[in-house]
């Protein structure tokens, strides 16, 4: 039993004054002595014993009237044999992730889930405050017909959610709710990848329902990458499933098959190709459909042009010449003039790779050229002594000889590889700058394996079309804004305008950047893998990851629904304290009248 006002038990003490006046009329009782009442003595002291029993009974009947009144004004509440219960505030947080589309028995698992918050919404009063929760953190609250349309209208995301902050926000909006009783009901389908980082809820009592029927078995794409992600003309595809045994799938681009083939379980595969296709293009690698539709099929972005024409000056150095023949023999490049490959004294042209010249008497020339460019970097002092770059595909390399890398007004560029803190090759709009000369004498990178493959990278990454680049995400999430690009264009050609922010489309597919409405690169969006692993804790097993205060753990769809008003199956017994106090009165008018019958008697 509780108390909405516990503060208005303190009225009880009013049962002093029926007390004293009894012990008052007990001590007038024994001193007046008044000869014209002596009559009236002599009855009473014949009807003592029963007068003193009708007093103690009146006084009894006078406390507990104020007993029952100030009960009653505490508002109690406690658990109540029968229907109806007190005015709740309850958070229903259906988990609508992707796993939830899964089919199970011929239905979505995710229609069952919504079956079961019907019955909730069945029992709900006017004078109850409820909202919806969505796995993702979204809050919808109001009438009981409101909530209907809004579980009609529920749908299964893309992605996982984030049940922690669907769960921080349901205890919050019951916590606001003024009422003293508040409950969660969570109905989840208890993925372990899901549910691994939930804050604690001290405040929170949830009920809990997780299905214990069979996990059906899921194939699922887990990767589908272009590699690169700018083929000239040529690239290929990797892809990797999830599945119990060999599973055949198929490849698209742009909307057309290009390739078929069957794959082990989690095996990675690559598919070479070399399309007619130009620019940028999505393409995705799908699965035969299972109970698990929506990880069937996942999307990937490419760039495709012609190889680029590629030259290479005298003062670039032989190692870069001889580079730049291997991958003219394998033709990602070409013989052209599309890329300068230079160094910075003898620049003229963009898009160039520009190293640093072996002869620091060039220096000033290379910093005038740079700044005739407009290339906001400068060559400033020379730094001597091996130390290790960082950088993707450049594990081992080190440099020996370098020139500070000064940044100028408006310096916008990624860094492609440091030395300590300090930039040592940086890439812009339509160049790459390097501050070493690419010789052994400087760097032992030309001397690497990985230096013919970096720099295919570096020329058909950075330097060919526009500067734009492959982002991958899940759905919903938000990725600082791209420089390079204004707006986004759906799979239907609208475009909107990029804010602040990237706002993450919450469908999966592919998404293109735009510059002055030109495609010039691509957002991914993709479901985690995890939300394919169909396994499941059990609901004790994840009520014991529920840090909140109360866990009540539902065995079946029918007793969740039931037990989602616990906390509000405790029913105000103030009507009961109120007709027990009417009684009392009606009972103390009796005794009352009964007395003033008898006198006359006597």
């Amino acid at each position: 039993m509780s108390f909405l006002a516990p503060l208005y038990l303190a009225l009880g003490a009013a049962v002093a004054v029926p007390l004293l006046i009894h012990l008052m009329r007990r001590r007038i009782g024994a001193r007046i002595d008044f000869p014209a009442a002596r009559y009236l003595l002599r009855a009473e002291k014949e009807h003592s014993r029963t007068l003193k029993i009708r007093n103690l009974l009146l006084m009894f009947l006078r406390v507990l009237t104020i007993l029952a009144i100030a009960f009653a004004a505490a508002r109690p509440l406690a658990e109540w044999v029968g229907a109806g219960h007190a005015p709740t505030a309850l958070a229903i947080v259906v988990d609508n992730s992707l796993s939830s589309s899964v089919v199970v028995n011929g239905h979505p698992l995710l229609a069952e889930f919504k079956s079961m918050v019907r019955d909730v919404l069945s029992s709900a009063t006017s004078a109850d405050r409820m909202w919806i929760v969505t796995i993702d953190g979204n809050v919808r609250g109001g009438s009981v017909a409101l909530l209907r349309d809004e579980i009609e209208r529920m749908e299964a995301i893309s992605g996982a959610g984030d049940p922690g902050l669907a769960l921080s926000r349901a205890a919050a909006v019951v916590r606001a709710s003024g009422l003293g009783a508040r409950q969660i009901a969570l109905v989840t389908d208890g993925q372990p990848t899901e549910w691994q980082n939930v804050p604690p809820l001290a405040d929170a009592q949830i009920v809990l329902y997780v299905p214990n029927g069979p996990v059906a078995v899921n194939r699922a794409v887990t990767l589908a990458e272009a590699r690169p992600s700018r083929w000239t003309p040529r690239g290929e595809i990797a892809a990797r499933f999830q599945s119990t045994d060999s599973t055949t799938y198929r490849i698209t681009l742009n909307g057309r098959t290009f390739a078929r083939g069957t794959a082990a379980p989690n095996e990675e595969v690559t598919v070479h190709a070399s399309p007619p296709e130009r620019g940028w293009l999505a393409g995705t690698v799908e699965l035969e459909p299972d109970e698990l539709a929506a990880d069937n099929s996942r999307p990937f972005a490419v760039w495709i042009g012609p190889a680029p024409g590629v030259t290479v000056s005298p003062g670039a150095g032989q190692f870069l010449k001889d580079a730049i023949d291997v991958l003219k023999s394998s033709s990602r490049v070409v013989d052209g003039h599309d890329i300068a490959v230079v160094s910075a004294d003898e620049l003229t042209t963009l898009p160039a790779l520009i190293v640093a010249p072996n002869d620091p008497v060039h220096l000033g020339a290379a910093n005038r050229a740079l700044e005739r460019m407009g290339i906001p970097w400068r060559f400033g002092l020379r730094r001597s002594g091996e130390a290790s770059a960082r950088g993707p595909e450049l594990d081992g390399v080190t440099s020996t000889a370098r020139y500070e890398l000064a940044a100028q007004t408006g310096a916008v560029a990624d860094t492609l590889a440091s030395v300590g803190q300090e930039a040592w090759i940086v890439a812009g709009g339509h160049y790459v700058l390097a501050g070493s000369p690419i010789s052994p004498d400087a760097t032992n990178l030309p001397v690497r394996a990985s230096f013919v493959p970096w720099l295919g990278g570096v020329l058909t990454e950075r330097l060919v079309g526009e500067p734009g680049q492959v982002l991958a995400s899940e759905p919903g999430k938000h990725l600082p804004r791209p420089r390079w690009a204004d707006g986004i264009e759906t799979a239907d050609g609208q475009r909107t305008p990029i804010g602040d922010a990237l706002d993450v489309p919450d469908r999966t597919g592919t998404y293109f950047l735009t510059l002055n409405a030109r495609r010039v690169g691509a957002l991914v969006v993709a479901p985690p893998s995890g939300e394919s692993v169909l396994d499941r804790y059990s609901a004790r097993d994840l009520a014991q990851r529920l840090r909140v205060n109360r866990v009540l753990v539902a065995p079946d769809a029918g007793t969740w629904a039931s037990l989602s008003f616990r906390a509000a199956a405790r029913r105000s017994l103030i009507e009961p304290a109120l007709i027990v106090a009417l009684l009392l009165l009606v009972a103390e008018t009796l005794v009352i009248r009964r007395r003033a019958a008898l006198r006359p008697a006597a």
